[in-house]
């Protein structure tokens, strides 16, 4: 029996199709969250780690679906998919609590995640690879994750995985409005925070939002005033 590579998708997806992924991925993640506690809780701390990790990973593929949902450029296209299916591409992310508890309250606090020059995908990357195997590192010395992976670096793992797979159902409709506030959106960056926060505004309107989610708190977290907003 032979057997070939997985034939990866790397088309255009439609607002159903991105929604679907989205939510599939944030289920994805608490089902490996769920199983990396079960692991740490039986001290079993390197592949607590690594599933942690992974679940991190999932949750960050739902930003990336967001983007795909709006390129349109074959080669745009071809890219993000390569991100969608990059590992340190997905978990730029797992560094947002420690910003939050550095006192980061806005997005303009958060810019340093996506900076490209950024190591920090990388550090969990390797963290992840240093979970699940021994290796031959630096000048010839023997890694064993039984004894690089303590429980502390577990439990900060886990804690940050449960925060990000923290999320709601994603509708299409949803999705269709992401589409008609960033799909025609100015690449500066003031244009694209002031799109976002006309997709807010027509969440709301649409009554898309969870209860427990402030138009107010997000006006803020986007660093607009309330004059600021201008709704389609």
């Amino acid at each position: 029996m032979s057997y070939k590579r997985l034939n990866s998708y790397k088309g255009h997806l439609g607002p159903a199709q991105v929604s679907e992924g989205m939510n599939l991925a944030r289920k994805n993640a608490i089902r490996l969250l769920e199983d990396a506690k079960i692991l740490y809780e039986n001290n079993r701390y390197p592949s607590a780690t690594a599933l942690a990790i992974l679940s991190i990973e999932e949750s960050g593929k739902t930003s990336i679906l967001r983007q795909l949902s709006l390129v349109k450029p074959d080669e745009e296209l071809k890219n993000t998919w390569k991100e969608y299916r990059s590992h340190t591409k997905k978990n730029v992310l797992w560094t947002l609590l420690d910003m939050v508890n550095k006192g980061a309250q806005q997005l303009d606090d958060f810019k340093p995640m996506f900076d490209p020059a950024s190591e920090h995908p990388y550090v969990l990357d390797n963290i992840k690879q240093i979970s699940f195997y021994t290796d031959c590192l630096g000048q010839a010395h023997w890694s064993n994750p039984s004894e690089i992976i303590n429980r502390n670096l577990a439990s900060s793992l886990i804690f940050v995985a449960e925060a990000l797979s923290v999320g709601y159902e994603i509708t299409t409709k949803e999705i269709e409005l992401w589409i008609k506030h960033l799909g025609n959106a100015d690449i500066s960056y003031e244009s694209q925070k002031k799109a976002v926060l006309n997709w807010y505004y027509d969440m709301e309107n649409n009554g898309l939002l969870p209860s427990d989610y402030s138009f107010t708190d997000v006006m803020k977290w986007l660093g607009f005033n309330i004059d600021d907003i201008s709704s389609e």
